[in-house]
C-alpha cells in the first residue's frame, strides 16, 4: 500500500497559513495589500479587541464578480500573474495567490464584494463555504475575519498580547500610509481612532500625521538618482533621533521592505551626525525596474534582494550624507521658523516690525501653527542655498562672551540676541576633529619624538594586523617600529595630541585598528580622526578657566559645522532673549 498520498486543499492550506499567517498584522497586511492592488484610494481597517475577535477591512476597490469572488479564496488563484515571465515584471504588493485560502483555513471570513451593480456575498469557516448568494454593496470590498485560529489552538496560544498585537498593526498601517500617500487609511480598535491619514499626496504632510510636527519639521527632502535607481523622500536632523531601526522606512516600487543592506547604507550616511547606538527617522523610497529586485524571496514579502546593490548602497549613503552636510546649521537657525510659537528671536518691538515687513511669510508661519499644513514647512525648512550662505556669515561672526561653567562641563555664555549653553568636551571637540582633517588631507602633519619611546607587547593576531597597517599610522603621523617578538615601540606621534594623554590615544588608536573588520579607507580614517579628536579634547568635568572657555568659543564658531561633535552630539543651544522674557512672563504671547 502507497504511504505517500496527496493533502487535502485544507490541510495545505493550513500548513500554508504557518508562513503567511503568523500574527494579527500578517491579516491585516495581506487584506490591505490586496486592497491597494484593487486601486481604492479610501481604506479603513476596523478591529475588536485587537483583531483577536474580528479584523474588518473596508475599500472602496474595483471589487469582484462572482465567479472572482469565489475563485479568490482558492489556493494559487490570483489576477496578478499569468506566466511565467511575469515574475520579472511583479507591480503589485500581492501575487501568490496564496493569503486570502490560507486566511480562511484557519478563521471564519465574511465578504462582501462589488463592481457597482450585484453584490456578492460568501461566508467562509475554516477553509469551508458556507454561503455564496448575491447582495447588495457600494463598490468595493469589505471582508471581515474573525475568531483567528480558532481551530489551531496551538497557534492562537501563541499570540502576543493585545497591546502587542495592537502596536505591530499600528506600525504596518503608518509604514503603508508613508509608501501610499495618495491613499486615505483608518485603523481602529474598539471604535477608537488610532491611525488617520488623509490621503493628500502630500509625503511631508503624511509624515507629520504619522509622526507628529516635532519630527515632520526637522525632515530634509532628498532626491537623487544613477542607472538604475531612483532614490527620494524624507530624512530627519539628527536632532530626532530614535533607539530602534523601526522608524527606518524603506520602499521599494511602492512595497514596504525591511532590508538590512539598505538599512546600512542609511546609517553609513549618517556617520558623522550621530551616535552608533541611535537611528534616524527616514522614509526612503526606491523606485527601479522589477526586473533588477526579487521579491520572491518569502511568502510574507517583507525582504527583498536587489540586483547591483552596492550601487545602490553607494547612491544612497552619498545621498544622506550630501544632504546632512548641506543643509544642517545651528539648531535654532533652521528650527526657529517653524516653531515659531516657542522659539522667535526679536525681541516684542523687532517682531511687531518683523511682521509688519514680512505679512506674507508670517500668514504661512501661522497656517503651519494652526492648521499644520506641512507644504509651508518644507518651504522653510529647506531655505535657498544664499539663504543658508547669509545665515552661516551671521553664525560664524558671532560674539559670544564666557560667563561661567557649571558642573566643570558646561560653559554658560551671552551674546546681543540671549545666551548659550556650550558643552565644553563636545566644543572642544569639534575644534580638533576639523583641525585634524584638515592637517590630514593637506598633509601638513608635524611629528615630535616621544621622550620615552612607547613599548606595546601584543598577541601574535594583532601583531599580524599592525605590521599590515603600519602605512596608516605613519600616514597620520606616528612612527612605529617592530621591536622583537610580538612587541611594536612607538616612537613619535604627531604634534597634536593632547600633551599628557599620548599613551593612552595611542593605546586608543591601536585598539581601533585591531577592531576594525571592514577596512575602509574613508570611514576609517574618519572614525581614526573622531578618536583622535576626542582624546585630545578638554574632558567633561575637567576643570578649565574663563579664558580656555573663550578661546574654544571662538575656535568654535568659524568650525565649518559647529553645532555637532565628531561623533554626532549637539555641541551648543541657544535660547534668545525672547524666550527667556517668555519664561519670566516679561511677555505673554
Amino acid at each position: 500500500m502507497s504511504k505517500i498520498h496527496i493533502m487535502s486543499d485544507i490541510l495545505a492550506n493550513k500548513i500554508a497559513a504557518g508562513e503567511v499567517v503568523e500574527r494579527i498584522a500578517s491579516v491585516v497586511k495581506e487584506l490591505v495589500e490586496n486592497s491597494i492592488d484593487a486601486g481604492s484610494k479610501n481604506i479603513i481597517v476596523n478591529l475588536i479587541d485587537s483583531g483577536t475577535k474580528s479584523i474588518k477591512v473596508i475599500d472602496d476597490g474595483a471589487g469582484m464578480d462572482k465567479e472572482d469572488a469565489l475563485l479568490s479564496f482558492q489556493r494559487h488563484a490570483t489576477s496578478k500573474i499569468k506566466k511565467e515571465d511575469d515574475l520579472f515584471f511583479i507591480n503589485t504588493l500581492g501575487f501568490r495567490g496564496e493569503a486570502l485560502a490560507s486566511i480562511a483555513s484557519v478563521s471564519k471570513v465574511d465578504m462582501k464584494t462589488s463592481q457597482g451593480s450585484v453584490g456578492t456575498h460568501i461566508y467562509i469557516e475554516g477553509g469551508r463555504v458556507l454561503t455564496n448568494e448575491e447582495s447588495d454593496a457600494r463598490k468595493g470590498t469589505t471582508i471581515e475575519v474573525s475568531d483567528l485560529f480558532y481551530n489551531t489552538p496551538a497557534r492562537l496560544k501563541y499570540l502576543k498580547s493585545l497591546q502587542t498585537e495592537l502596536a505591530n498593526v499600528t506600525a504596518f498601517i503608518e509604514k503603508l500610509s508613508l509608501s501610499h500617500e495618495d491613499i486615505s487609511f483608518t485603523l481602529t480598535n474598539n471604535d477608537n481612532k488610532i491611525v488617520y491619514t488623509s490621503g493628500s499626496g502630500d509625503l511631508l504632510k503624511v509624515i507629520h500625521e504619522i509622526y507628529g510636527y516635532s519630527v515632520s519639521s526637522n525632515m530634509i527632502r532628498v532626491d537623487a538618482s544613477n542607472d538604475d535607481y531612483d532614490v527620494s523622500g524624507y530624512i530627519c536632523k539628527p536632532t530626532i533621533l530614535k533607539s530602534t531601526k523601526s522608524h527606518m522606512n524603506v520602499i521599494v516600487n511602492g512595497r514596504v521592505v525591511s532590508n538590512n543592506q539598505v538599512n546600512k547604507a542609511i546609517n553609513e550616511g549618517y556617520f558623522k551626525f550621530k551616535p552608533d547606538i541611535k537611528y534616524p527617522v527616514v522614509v526612503l523610497k526606491i523606485d527601479t525596474d522589477p526586473t533588477l529586485i526579487d521579491v520572491n524571496i518569502h511568502p510574507s514579502k517583507n525582504d527583498i534582494k536587489f540586483s547591483k546593490i552596492d550601487y545602490l548602497a553607494e547612491l544612497i549613503t552619498k545621498t544622506i550624507n550630501d544632504a546632512l552636510t548641506n543643509t544642517l546649521l545651528v539648531k535654532e537657525v533652521e528650527e526657529r521658523i517653524p516653531t515659531i510659537v516657542n522659539r522667535i528671536e526679536l525681541k516684542e518691538q523687532e517682531k511687531q516690525e518683523e511682521l509688519k515687513d514680512n505679512s506674507t511669510q508670517l500668514s504661512l508661519i501661522e497656517e503651519v501653527v494652526d492648521k499644520k499644513d506641512y507644504k509651508e514647512v518644507e518651504v522653510k525648512v529647506n531655505t535657498s542655498s544664499e539663504k543658508k550662505e547669509t545665515k552661516n556669515e551671521e553664525i560664524r561672526s558671532l560674539v559670544l562672551r564666557p560667563l561661567t561653567i557649571i558642573h566643570k562641563t558646561y560653559i554658560i555664555a551671552e551674546s546681543d540676541d540671549g545666551y548659550y549653553i556650550i558643552d565644553q568636551h563636545a566644543a572642544h571637540e569639534r575644534i580638533n576633529y576639523e583641525r585634524v582633517k584638515k592637517e590630514f588631507e593637506e598633509r601638513k602633519i608635524n611629528r615630535t619624538s616621544m621622550l620615552i619611546p612607547l613599548t606595546l607587547e601584543l598577541s601574535s593576531s594583532d601583531f599580524i594586523k599592525i605590521k599590515e597597517r603600519l602605512d596608516v599610522f605613519d600616514k597620520f603621523g606616528f612612527t612605529i617600529e617592530e621591536f622583537g617578538l610580538n612587541t611594536i615601540v612607538v616612537k613619535e606621534h604627531p604634534t597634536w595630541l593632547r600633551a599628557g594623554y599620548e599613551d593612552e590615544t595611542i593605546n586608543k588608536i591601536i585598539e581601533l585598528i585591531i577592531n576594525e573588520k571592514d577596512f575602509d579607507d574613508i570611514k576609517f580614517n574618519d572614525r581614526l580622526i573622531s578618536t583622535i579628536a576626542c582624546k585630545s579634547s578638554v574632558r567633561a568635568n575637567e576643570e578649565i578657566s574663563l579664558e580656555q572657555a573663550d578661546q574654544i568659543l571662538k575656535d568654535l564658531v568659524l568650525c565649518d559645522n559647529p553645532y555637532n561633535c565628531a561623533h554626532g552630539r549637539p555641541t551648543i543651544i541657544h535660547y534668545s532673549n525672547y524666550e527667556l522674557e517668555r519664561m519670566f512672563k516679561r511677555v505673554m504671547n
